[in-house]
């Protein structure tokens, strides 16, 4: 059996983030730090779902667009770890609106949680992958950072800046036997969808050929994967996981 890992996932009390973890902890893949940013019940019942047994878990409050709190919380992931040798940019959050009636606080604070996170946890993370010599880094795109979405121009430019950045940081450390990838999901059941009504369900329908919503754990085993030795000779792309919506 493979040696287990060591993985830092933001956004890990909900949704997606969620499923990674426990995807992570239950295939016995890997010991897991998550970062959150709110709710500390949600964080503490994830804690004490996994408190016992041969897993590693511990959960750290950090908001993961201010530089000053990551570094911190790395330090303390690093204490608690070891070493981290995968690390999940998935924090994530959405603030809708038309660009005319879209305020400079709602486009600032998508791009801040989404995009500006991945640079802060991407560039504090690197010095020790690159000491370690080696480490797969997966962030979470979207479809609509490819496709674009009315209503979400926030929310599509930071999607689409995590592929442009995934790219390029890609080519900056595979030398180093760092490996960098973006898994675009479309429209998967959580929070976020879950306030979609039957007719909005209907015509999503349309235009995904598989003729359904994904699950969070079907982005969490293709994440996996990407953070695995099985995915040793992928780096620098883009995973759409999508039903076929984008093809």
């Amino acid at each position: 059996m493979a040696e287990k890992k060591r993985a830092l996932i933001t956004g890990g009390t909900r949704g997606i983030g969620r499923a990674i973890v426990e995807e992570f902890l239950q295939s016995g893949f890997a010991d897991v730090v998550f970062f959150y940013r709110s709710s500390d019940d949600a964080a503490n019942e994830l804690a004490e779902k996994y408190s016992s047994g041969e897993f590693k878990l511990k959960g750290i409050k950090a908001d993961v667009s201010d530089f000053t709190q990551v570094e911190k919380a790395v330090t303390e992931t690093i204490e608690f770890l070891g070493e981290v040798d995968v690390l999940v940019n998935n924090a994530g959050i959405t603030r809708d609106n038309l660009l005319l009636r879209m305020s400079e606080e709602e486009f600032d604070a998508v791009i801040n949680a989404n995009l500006k996170s991945v640079f802060n946890l991407t560039k504090i993370i690197l010095r020790p992958m690159i000491k370690q010599r080696g480490g797969s880094i997966i962030n979470i795109s979207s479809v609509v950072g490819i496709t674009g979405n009315p209503g979400q121009a926030n929310y599509s430019a930071s999607k689409a800046g995590i592929i442009g950045f995934t790219k390029s940081i890609a080519k900056e450390v595979a030398s180093r036997n760092i490996r960098v990838n973006s898994v675009a999901p479309g429209f998967i059941e959580t929070d976020m969808t879950g306030s979609l009504n039957e007719e909005q369900r209907k015509s999503l329908m349309d235009v995904i050929p598989l003729k359904r919503i994904g699950k969070a754990g079907e982005i969490a085993t293709v994440v996996k994967f990407l953070a695995s030795d099985d995915s040793s000779y992928i780096t620098g792309q883009v995973l759409t996981v999508d039903g076929g919506m984008v093809m």
